[in-house]
């Protein structure tokens, strides 16, 4: 069936957006042509919001609507720990556990040769950078579990090593409600490893 231009044109740029294909597109695109116009407005308001107030923080690169980000901008952060992050999502995560007082480096994605992303497609260098100029005495790397994630904590530790600031990585292993039956090795092996005293 071929929808009317702007139809058309709506749904092909619903489709350009991570995770949103054909179908979902014709839903979203539906629901906008039965709400109310000001619910459309309203939601086209706060996409133009956004892409005109939020930029990412020159320190850490999380989002941020002022100068720096909340947490660069907060006094109380304890600025010789940075938590390395692949996305800002993942430093949303990290922060809604509240364990983590310190501060943060978003690398904007992962080493992933296959994808043709290597380090310098992210901010390793500004990571670099930073250790160099600051007190920094310990990086935790937090990347995903993953291949890429991995390769990533790897190259990170290797180039941290060398500047005398101790780097650790986040552990990983069973979810919280989790069967050991279902568990991989991999995770399960992680578990192990991370075990502490009770």
């Amino acid at each position: 069936m071929r929808y009317p231009a702007p139809i058309q044109r709506l749904l092909e740029e619903l489709e350009r957006l991570p995770g949103v294909g054909p179908k979902s597109a014709q839903r979203i695109a539906y629901w906008l042509l039965t709400v109310e116009s000001s619910d459309a407005d309203r939601l086209a308001s706060a996409i133009s919001d956004v892409k005109r107030h939020i930029h990412f923080c020159p320190r850490c690169f999380n989002f941020a609507e002022g100068e720096l980000c909340e947490v660069c901008a907060d006094p109380e952060r304890d600025t010789t720990t940075i938590c390395v992050v692949e996305e800002p999502r993942d430093l949303a995560a990290v922060e809604r556990t509240h364990e983590y007082r310190g501060v943060y480096h978003v690398l904007h994605g992962a080493i992933s040769p296959i994808d043709g992303i290597g380090p310098d497609q992210l901010r390793v260098r500004e990571l670099i950078e930073r250790l160099g100029a600051g007190d920094v005495v310990e990086v935790v790397v937090a990347t995903n579990p993953n291949v890429e994630g991995e390769t990533t904590a790897l190259y990170l530790a290797r180039l941290i090593k060398p500047l005398g600031i101790r780097v650790t990585r986040i552990a990983s292993g069973l979810p919280v409600g989790g069967d050991l039956e279902y568990a991989d090795e991999v995770t399960l092996g992680r578990a192990l490893e991370a075990r502490r005293e009770m």
